[in-house]
């Protein structure tokens, strides 16, 4: 599988890799055992990294929430509430879901734990309107359907997470199989340069 670079992405021609900033993200659900939807917002057009795409919510962890795992869960809290005005139950309660680092050719890189959080009963998502302009629910398939027909702008992560969560019917199971699941860091790397630069996962 191959993709472009995100938007706004500049690839480190120095030669010596960027020290990846950590950084957490929320894949907030809904739907308990009768079907699964996902929250994605889309970033300010006006961004520098990433301007205009659909993405979970999230963001980098910042110092006064310290290092490891309860500052990714710190950060992640935070940011969906700042974000889109969701306020999560307890940061312990979030389930770890995936990991992506930043390929090593890229100058801006993260190392970014992602969390599933069920919504609270009756949350509606509101964009800061600010960093964060759209805020919509979709069925993951559906998500993935907008992405190929050129209607929503994602990302190569935001990309291959949504079709992890396709694979299943509700939001419940969904959480069973997170709860068990052992998570490893994927690290995709870039081949080529300029107009040619292409995303490359070695697994596939």
């Amino acid at each position: 599988m191959t993709h472009g670079p995100e938007p706004g992405t500049i690839l480190n021609e120095s030669g010596e890799p960027t020290v990846p900033r950590q950084a957490a993200t929320v894949v907030v659900l809904r739907g308990g055992s009768t079907t699964l939807e996902v929250l994605l917002v889309q970033r300010t057009h006006k961004a520098r990294f990433m301007a205009g795409a659909w993405v979970f919510p999230g963001g980098a962890v910042d110092a006064h929430e310290g290092e490891g795992d309860r500052a990714h869960r710190a950060a992640a809290v935070r940011e969906v509430e700042e974000e889109v005005q969701i306020a999560l139950p307890d940061p312990s309660a979030l389930v770890a879901f995936a990991r992506w680092i930043t390929p090593p050719e890229v100058s801006i890189r993260f190392d970014t734990y992602f969390f599933l959080a069920v919504a609270p009963d009756g949350a509606e998502a509101v964009p800061d309107g600010s960093e964060i302009i759209d805020a919509r629910w979709f069925e993951p398939a559906r998500a993935l359907e907008g992405s190929e027909a050129g209607e929503l702008l994602m990302v190569f992560p935001t990309i291959k997470n949504l079709e992890v969560l396709a694979r299943f019917d509700n939001a419940d199971a969904l959480l069973e199989w997170a709860s068990t699941h052992e998570v490893r860091p994927v690290q995709p790397r870039v081949e080529g340069h300029g107009e040619t630069a292409r995303i490359v996962l070695d697994e596939e």
